[in-house]
């Protein structure tokens, strides 16, 4: 009930706005039970009113009908269209000249407006064509909203009478890889691997040599593929220990790190930021939304440049503490973690080396071994 009155707003303002005869006043009630499908703890959610291809705001991100929040589709990452008109005078100039101009300096993979991108949201306009009604459902129950509070979720859109996932379409023509940054598909990882294995061979998309789309998507699929297995770890590490392994993707991690105060606990959760100031301690922020962070303190700097946090700006760690409370400047009680050893820290690269050697067939993404 948190969000009914941010919901309540927007369905208010959007009323006040010019309708067409598609277009569906909501009503307080009709706003309320679509709210709570939403943040309903669960993974299948029902269906949903959509207007088609006027729903798409990209190749991975489409709007439901009556609600605040995009729909952050999971499993895909499609490239970006063009929106600013200084993306459209620098890909102007040059395409080879383009890329080199938004890549920069950056030691990873950046992303960037392309005419793949744009292909990718005409694909999904095409896609939804005619849809009125899509299906939600979610990878993990716990796992409501991303960053940047958009809904996670698959779509599926009724194609001759049969639910159509989407999202592994998407990847099956050649508009997106499979994206495991965040985590491989826990409901889908067969079948996105499948249609990626497809889309590579008929060249689709932005598997096509020579058509203007990222020219680092073997690199882009090592460094996810990285990332997924320090996850994949992890939620391993959780099935055997759920009361002390705890990530700060899910919708209740606060809750349970309050329920261990004092006690010892393992987090995973990606570096945000790196704060070192010239008194005090030093603090890593791990992300758990835009407003919100959980801080890890390091008292010792040399214990800090020993974990090498600070290179590690936007990849998963993993860090062992015990759970402390403190009260912040603003007189807000806060939670917390001190470091005091390196080895709290396991960070991706370290996950990885460890896993090579415990298991020689770690790192091979397209494995289906029933996890």
């Amino acid at each position: 009930m948190r969000f009914f009155s941010l919901f309540l707003a927007f369905a208010v303002a959007a009323s006040g706005c010019g309708t067409t005869a598609a277009t569906k006043r909501f009503t307080r009630d009709e706003t309320s039970a679509l709210l709570k499908k939403l943040e309903v703890v669960s993974l299948e959610l029902g269906e949903f009113p959509f207007e088609g291809p006027a729903a798409v705001i990209d190749g991975d991100t489409v709007r439901v009908r009556g609600l605040q929040a995009s729909l952050r589709l999971l499993a895909i990452d499609t490239e970006e269209t063009f929106k600013k008109d200084w993306e459209r005078e620098a890909f102007a100039a040059g395409w080879e000249e383009y890329k080199k101009k938004l890549r920069g300096n950056s030691a990873r993979p950046v992303k960037m407006a392309t005419p793949a991108g744009e292909d990718a949201k005409h694909f999904a306009q095409d896609f939804f064509e005619g849809v009125t009604s899509v299906r939600i459902e979610r990878d993990h129950p716990g796992e409501i909203r991303d960053f940047y509070g958009r809904y996670l979720a698959y779509i599926f859109a009724k194609k001759n009478g049969q639910w159509v996932n989407y999202n592994v379409e998407c990847v099956r023509s050649g508009n997106s890889p499979y994206f495991v940054k965040y985590g491989r598909s826990r409901r889908f990882h067969r079948e996105f691997v499948e249609a990626q294995k497809e889309a590579i061979a008929e060249k689709r998309g932005i598997w096509k040599p020579g058509a203007m789309h990222y020219d680092d998507y073997d690199e882009r699929l090592r460094w996810w593929a990285e990332r997924e297995q320090a996850i994949s770890r992890f939620e391993k590490e959780q099935d055997e220990h759920p009361d002390s392994h705890i990530a700060l993707t899910r919708w209740d991690a606060m809750l349970r790190l309050e329920q261990r105060l004092g006690q010892e606990v393992t987090l995973l959760g990606a570096v945000q930021d790196v704060i070192q100031r010239e008194n005090g301690p030093a603090v890593v922020k791990l992300a758990r939304t835009r407003t919100q962070n959980f801080d890890i303190v390091f008292w010792d700097r040399d214990v800090l440049l020993n974990t090498g946090l600070q290179f590690k700006r936007g990849e998963y760690v993993q860090v062992r503490g015990v759970v402390q409370k403190y009260r912040n400047a603003r007189g807000l009680d806060s939670l917390q973690m001190q470091v005091t050893l390196p080895g709290q820290v396991l960070a991706p690269s370290e996950e990885l080396e460890r896993m090579l050697s415990t298991d020689s067939k770690a790192g091979s993404l397209d494995k289906d071994d029933g996890e």
